[in-house]
């Protein structure tokens, strides 16, 4: 915990530094839902296709879903989204004519949550 998946258009990819917005990510992560750093995992998923009401092309999408074990605020999980789309404004550069679409979410881990690690 956290786990963190961030989708991307693939043609965001030369403009995203998803190691810096990693980092960036986790400290913010550890700041405002107070996780510890060592916990946050972060995987970036790039789709190849993404199509925007009827546009199959000039649209690049991100959406970042964070899972957390419950416990935090309401308050906390949006300040949190509020802060990841921040950090997407910052560290993807958005080709010229292409249309940026950024959302985030912030949800609570299900009780089934298990982990291993080796």
């Amino acid at each position: 915990m956290p786990q963190i998946t961030v989708d991307y258009s693939a043609v965001l990819s030369d403009g995203f530094d998803r190691p810096a917005f990693a980092k960036a990510l986790h400290e913010e992560v550890v700041r405002t839902a107070v996780a510890k750093p060592e916990a946050c995992k972060t995987q970036f998923r790039r789709t190849e296709d993404t199509t925007v009401g009827f546009d199959t092309e000039g649209h690049g999408v991100v959406h970042v879903t964070l899972g957390l074990l419950a416990g935090r605020t309401d308050e906390t999980k949006a300040t949190l989204t509020e802060n990841v789309l921040d950090l997407l404004r910052e560290h993807v550069k958005v080709a010229e004519g292409l249309a940026f679409h950024a959302s985030a979410e912030v949800r609570d881990l299900d009780p089934s949550y298990a982990k291993y690690e080796s």
